[in-house]
């Protein structure tokens, strides 16, 4: 589909609501459906450069994850888990890919001889650390249409919604 024919699709489809059954409140989707729908263009478009690098999808949110925990660039299966917002089973499965690319070693923790802990190596920081400022860049492109007054009205009120949600 063309730019011009998804521009507003949400849009059209509560329009269509409306006009089919103009008892229904559809107006959520104006924003929920919106919201989604970005969601996944944004998804799209963002993941070449990770996929251009040999990473899987998700692996990077590992690798920036260890990457801003500050030295050592180290963090557990549970703590990458809590962070990544996914479940250890799946950060398992990310940090075997990542190992079998040389981003991370695993290695036993002091404490606890049946945890693991997860290490950034210096090949993965420096992946991780270019592959942000492409990230950086690409996020900057797609919201560049709003001013800074209006990216920073929208980072509150998604961080409202957000909040709403973990209540």
């Amino acid at each position: 589909m063309d730019a011009e024919a998804t521009a507003d699709t949400v849009g059209h489809m509560v329009g269509q609501w409306g006009r089919e059954r103009p008892d229904f409140d559809a107006s959520p989707m104006l924003v929920v459906g919106r919201v989604l729908h970005l969601a996944n263009r944004w998804d799209r478009s963002l993941r070449g450069p990770f996929a251009e690098a040999g990473l899987a999808n998700g692996d990077f949110d590992v690798l920036a994850a260890l990457r801003r925990s500050g030295e050592p660039y180290a963090l557990s299966a549970g703590e990458l888990s809590r962070t990544v917002l996914v479940t250890t089973g799946a950060i398992t499965k990310r940090v075997d890919r990542l190992e079998a690319g040389g981003w991370v070693t695993r290695s036993v923790t002091e404490e606890d001889s049946r945890g693991r802990r997860i290490t950034l190596t210096e090949t993965g920081r420096r992946l991780t650390e270019a592959l942000m400022e492409v990230h950086l860049q690409n996020q900057r492109k797609l919201i560049e249409v709003l001013t800074a007054k209006e990216r920073a009205e929208l980072g509150a009120l998604l961080a409202k919604l957000g909040a709403a949600l973990d209540e």
